[in-house]
């Protein structure tokens, strides 16, 4: 089993929607941050992110707060996996919102801030 299979089987990332995997362990900072975020921007909002990395992601979780992602961290023997989704997805086809847009307030989702 794929170490990104069993890793999602670990978190509370739903596991009906379709998974992205992006591998930052070989990278040195800003990369994964800017990498993950310009991914997220440009992924459906239904596609789960997994991202593989050699530490836990620790300034990449409020970033995801601010733009209401769900996430998830789980370490493994080969790599940290932390799992990062879309929480409201169901409410926002149903409402036409996108939370993305809502959570920098400029209405543009491609917008990213790496501070």
């Amino acid at each position: 089993m794929e170490l990104e299979t069993v890793a999602l089987e670990r978190t509370d990332a739903p596991a009906d929607r379709p998974v992205e995997t992006l591998d930052v362990r070989d990278l040195g900072p800003p990369e994964p941050l800017r990498q993950t975020l310009e991914l997220l921007a440009d992924l459906p909002d239904e596609t789960v992110l997994v991202q593989r990395n050699d530490r836990a992601p620790q300034f990449l979780y409020p970033k995801l707060d601010d733009r209401g992602y769900a996430r998830e961290t789980v370490e493994t023997d080969d790599a940290v996996v932390t799992a990062i989704w879309t929480a409201d997805v169901d409410a926002d086809a149903a409402d036409g919102t996108n939370d993305a847009d809502a959570a920098d307030g400029t209405g543009d989702a491609d917008a990213i801030e790496l501070e």
